[in-house]
């Protein structure tokens, strides 16, 4: 084991393959996330309110479904898939974007989501040291890539995702990695009063409501991860990319009528940048307003 580790650390071309190849495997795993992560909570939420109301006779699914089982199947024809046909972008691409018994078109969303995962991977392993926080940096951006599609598909980031991101942050700046914890449960505790307050002021004015409280667990998190200090470049940067993004697909949209649009995926894409140039940037920053 140690051998491997050596190789890794002092052999960057190896380790830019294995994670590659790992993104690309974790990618898969991803797409199972997205899709069957809301169909739990909506599954939980009818088990609950099927309880609680025994009259309303709310049908509730049987059989288990969880992010095991069942297996996958082909949406069309329920074939079901097996490992050759489960192969990371290669399988997508032998088959054509079809299932090989029904010639049900598969959505180019499942390998390009693979492909995302092995890019955002690689870049962090170019990017960040070897070691520990490299580690950490590859859960960190997985989470972040399962959160945005979830939100952008659902309005919804569910709180089996964005709760343990905010631990987990805690946890590995016990040590500093990257703020010291002091920061980062001031962080934590100021990200998610920060969106607490501006809903409630929207609200109070509006009548509206602008965003949703997973958001506010989601800059949670990423205050948990980078500290208290990061919190108004991470701010910014959602807001600039949510600005670009959504005009971008008014722009490109039939339906130029106005629409919710979901934060998650904003401040997730600010939390990753942070995550790979936020000493720069916050130099940057800092240069600016002082």
């Amino acid at each position: 084991m140690n051998d491997i580790v050596i190789l890794l650390e002092y052999n960057p071309l190896y380790l830019y393959g294995v994670v590659t190849i790992l993104g690309l495997l974790i990618g898969s795993f991803l797409n199972v996330v997205i899709y069957r992560v809301p169909v739990m909570m909506e599954r939980e939420w009818k088990e609950e309110c099927a309880d609680s109301f025994p009259d309303a006779n709310i049908k509730v699914e049987s059989g288990p479904f969880n992010l095991v089982l069942p297996h996958s199947r082909c949406p069309s024809c329920q074939h079901l898939i097996g490992p050759l046909e489960n192969i990371p972008v290669i399988s997508w691409l032998v088959q054509k974007g079809r299932c090989k018994h029904c010639n049900c078109k598969i959505s180019k969303r499942y390998p390009s989501i693979e492909l995302l995962t092995a890019i955002l991977s690689l870049a962090v392993a170019y990017l960040l040291p070897f070691g520990w926080p490299l580690l950490f940096a590859l859960v960190f951006t997985w989470v972040l890539i399962s959160l945005t599609f979830i939100d952008f598909d659902t309005m919804l980031l569910p709180d089996s995702l964005t709760l343990p991101l905010l631990w987990f942050g805690l946890l590995v700046n016990v040590s500093g990695t990257f703020t010291d914890i002091s920061s980062a449960v001031l962080g934590a505790t100021f990200g998610y009063l920060t969106l607490w307050s501006i809903y409630w002021a929207f609200k109070i004015i509006t009548g509206k409501e602008g965003m949703g409280y997973g958001d506010f667990k989601l800059l949670a998190a990423l205050g948990a991860w980078f500290g208290w200090q990061a919190l108004p470049l991470i701010i910014l940067l959602s807001s600039f990319s949510g600005a670009i993004i959504g005009i971008a697909v008014i722009m490109a949209s039939k339906d130029k009528h106005s629409r919710p649009m979901p934060f998650g995926p904003y401040l997730a894409i600010a939390g990753w940048i942070y995550l790979v140039y936020g000493e720069p940037l916050t130099q940057f920053y800092y240069s600016l307003v002082l």
